[in-house]
């Protein structure tokens, strides 16, 4: 049970983090042009590079705050506010991208890197991976969040059916609801940050 309790905890976190919604419209944005089977494929190589990126800073956050010599709370206050301001920017809806050269492949840089897995998602992820201790722990942390990824994989998939199925309109919404969850998951990050420092 507690395994379980802890999969759909870092699961509901990481998908929210990911900000799947906000991927999605700058994923149709970017490959408007293309026909539907690179659509497609560009979907697939963004999920790979998205799961190689995040389980590289999940399993590396210790080492990485060891090596600068940053403690885990400080490194919670300093993520929790640059969540907290991408989850403003998506809820104002001020949130955009570089853009990419649609000649090349995109997937990479800059599907993966900056949209998916920007500053505020490395933060979180830098922290969910420092905070599990033990091996089973790991195990069920890794394995949610490679299936947070494949989920926002599936909704990139799907992008136009979904687009179809909700609209811009619905898109947009979801995209502030997923900001106001950020918020809050920001807000918490904070707070056990300084209560921890000033304990």
């Amino acid at each position: 049970m507690e395994h379980l309790t802890l999969f759909i905890s870092t699961y509901i976190k990481m998908f929210f983090v990911l900000a799947p919604f906000f991927v999605m419209t700058m994923f149709l944005a970017l490959t408007k042009d293309m026909p539907p089977q690179r659509q497609k494929a560009t979907a697939l190589r963004v999920t790979l590079a998205v799961i190689i990126i995040c389980i590289s800073l999940f399993f590396f956050g210790d080492t990485i705050f060891a090596i600068f010599g940053i403690t885990l709370d400080s490194f919670r206050i300093g993520a929790g506010a640059l969540l907290f301001l991408s989850a403003v920017e998506l809820v104002r809806g001020t949130k955009t991208p570089v853009k990419a050269d649609q000649e090349g492949d995109i997937s990479v840089v800059p599907l993966a890197i900056p949209i998916t897995v920007g500053p505020a998602t490395t933060g979180a992820l830098l922290i969910m991976g420092a905070q599990m201790n033990g091996v089973s722990a790991i195990a069920v942390g890794t394995l949610a969040l490679v299936a947070a990824i494949i989920s926002m994989g599936v909704l990139l998939y799907l992008a136009p059916k979904v687009e179809k199925i909700i609209g811009t309109i619905g898109l947009s919404i979801m995209t502030k609801i997923t900001g106001l969850v950020l918020a809050a998951l920001s807000a918490q990050i904070i707070f056990t940050g300084v209560k921890n420092f000033l304990a």
